[in-house]
């Protein structure tokens, strides 16, 4: 009978075993039980020396991570809708005509007091022309009334004057009245006692009368007079109202005046702050009107965030609070601001036709309210922050003046009650 002779394999770059060491030998080439190759020990110690150190670190892991939750990630309130702001101001004309000239251009920076737009200031030029054409006729005017009022105080003194005349008049002829009074009288005792001529009572009869005659008068000349001083210093009276009426005319004017500078004025349109242009509208040639939309200016440093919130996430947000703001489109990249206010009410309050859920079939929906984020100046300077960008804001609710949670307070033992369980 033909006996076969058994091989061993052995594979590329393994020794082959040796025999003896408690191992069973090889067969023999006459026969025998065949060789049993050992099973290798490396990859069992290595599994266990990484297995451990992987649990350990997915635990160490797992711990910091518990850590910073309890300590700071349970105050952190964020929300992705969330979007950038600017108190844009649309640029107007407020006077009319033709625009001469627009310097600037879509997207271009400009300072507060450059010029955006000129209209033709032609008419409102030579409405301040007259306005001051005006004052100046309303000048001579009040100035001749100061004329005629220093020539109304000469006739008010020449009207004293003749009154001061016509009363000395007036004692000179009632003297001469009584002096011939008294001579009638005499002259008329004489001639009854047969002592006095009839010629001499005659004569004093006819003193008497024309004296008399000269009092009547020179009481009517101090009547006329003082009429006369009466109606100069009327005259006066009027010529003063005259010229205080024709100042305030001409106060009326100054005003007209102000008003045609100041409508000459609405013909430069400048910028009323630091910004950047945007959808400019306005071209040279253009007929414009009060109101006419010319371009936007929209500021460069006075950006903010509305971060609109859940209504279950404003329990612990306050104004002054800490707010990490991550931009889109710079990658993700966090700036610091802080909560400026709250909105008073949700954002469906002030939309346009608000929900009535009074009617028809109700389904509960959380509602947002808006809360307005702002930056320091030096931030919005760095990191520009256009209008309308997606950011993702995160805000810090814990008090930063407040000592940091610990285990022994969430279990319920404040530092006291540590101290007391100490040895």
């Amino acid at each position: 009978m033909e006996s076969r002779a058994t091989t061993t394999s052995v594979a590329p770059g393994v020794p082959a075993p040796a025999a003896g060491a408690g191992l069973p030998a090889a067969p023999s080439p006459g026969g025998g039980a065949p060789a049993v190759r050992p099973a290798p020990k490396r990859s069992v110690g290595l599994r266990r020396f990484i297995v451990p150190v992987v649990l350990i670190a997915a635990l160490g892991y797992g711990g910091k991570l518990a850590y910073d939750y309890f300590v700071e990630g349970r105050f952190l309130v964020s929300t992705d809708d969330a979007y950038v702001g600017a108190s844009t101001a649309i640029i107007a004309a407020k006077a009319t005509g033709h625009l001469t000239e627009v310097p600037v251009v879509d997207n271009q920076v400009v300072r507060q007091g450059d010029l955006l737009a000129l209209i033709d200031d032609g008419d409102y030029r030579n409405a301040v022309d007259a306005a001051q054409a005006k004052i100046g006729t309303q000048d001579a005017t009040i100035a001749r009334f100061g004329r005629q009022i220093e020539a109304q105080a000469a006739v008010i003194s020449q009207a004293e004057a003749q009154v001061e005349a016509s009363q000395a008049q007036l004692k000179g002829s009632q003297a001469d009245a009584e002096r011939a009074a008294l001579e009638y009288d005499r002259s008329l005792k004489l001639e009854q006692s047969n002592f006095g001529s009839q010629q001499r009572l005659e004569q004093a009869t006819a003193d008497r009368d024309r004296t008399a005659a000269a009092l009547v008068a020179a009481k009517a000349s101090v009547a006329a007079a003082a009429a006369a001083l009466e109606g100069a210093k009327a005259n006066l009276d009027v010529l003063k109202a005259q010229r205080d009426e024709a100042t305030r005319q001409r106060a009326e004017l100054v005003t007209a005046l102000d008003k045609a500078k100041r409508d000459l004025s609405f013909t430069r349109v400048v910028a009323p702050f630091d910004g950047v242009v945007g959808n400019k509208a306005a071209e040279v040639g253009n007929l414009v009107q009060p109101g006419t939309r010319l371009m936007a200016l929209v500021p460069l440093n006075a950006s903010y965030v509305d971060a609109n919130f859940k209504e279950t996430q404003l329990a612990g947000i306050k104004p002054g609070q800490k707010v990490d703001v991550a931009i889109d489109a710079l990658d993700g990249k966090v700036i610091q601001g802080a909560v400026s206010s709250i909105s008073p009410a949700s954002g469906a309050q002030f939309s346009l036709l608000p929900p009535d859920n009074a009617t028809g079939n109700f389904t509960k929906v959380v509602q947002r309210v808006a809360v307005r984020i702002t930056f320091p100046e030096e931030v919005l300077k760095a990191v520009p922050l256009r209008p309308g960008l997606s950011v993702v804001a995160t805000i810090h609710t814990r008090d930063p003046d407040a000592p940091k949670p610990t285990l022994l307070g969430a279990l319920g033992f404040d530092g006291s009650a540590a101290k007391g369980l100490k040895p």
